[in-house]
């Protein structure tokens, strides 16, 4: 059914959120998780350029101590995808710029086959003095695994867009 055969039905577009409508300290949870392949990780890897044994050798990776002679999965891939969980419900189409990692670390190790929930935490936001109509937002990212054990957190500032129809975080016009 397209929009055409319903021309007084209401339209909603999928966006992330206005500087608005992000709130100091709260957690926003993003689903689904996603289940991390071999291929994924094989393929990240390579097409990155990354030619660490411990994420492309199973043989390598099964004589070095430490990790169960398993491979790792690429921690970039984890960052990237910890990151790209947020994007639908955060930044689509409001995103002025990323404008930077700050810490990240990686507690723990990720494995083919393991589950990559992610979350993030709005940390603290300002509107931008020197750009009208849009804020800046910092955002802690943290990834979990199956067990809830924590294997990627970074902390990022990005740039957003006011909301153009002026309203507050109530839906108010400002």
């Amino acid at each position: 059914m397209t929009q055409d055969s319903l021309p007084d039905a209401p339209v909603i577009t999928q966006r992330g959120l206005w500087f608005e409508e992000y709130t100091e300290g709260v957690r926003y949870l993003h689903c689904p998780g996603r289940t991390v392949t071999e291929t994924d990780n094989v393929m990240f890897t390579t097409l990155t350029m990354n030619t660490q044994p411990l994420h492309l050798d199973a043989h390598w990776a099964s004589q070095q101590p430490g990790f169960g002679g398993e491979r790792l999965v690429n921690s970039m891939w984890t960052l990237s995808t910890v990151v790209g969980l947020s994007v639908s419900q955060l930044t689509l189409g409001t995103i002025v710029a990323n404008l930077g990692f700050g810490a990240i670390s990686f507690p723990a190790p990720m494995y083919h086959g393991d589950t990559l929930y992610a979350e993030t935490v709005c940390t603290s936001k300002r509107l931008s003095g020197s750009r009208p109509g849009q804020g800046i937002v910092e955002l802690e990212h943290i990834g979990r695994n199956q067990h809830d054990e924590i294997v990627c957190r970074a902390t990022r500032t990005t740039l957003v867009q006011c909301d153009p129809a002026g309203r507050d975080s109530d839906g108010d016009p400002s």
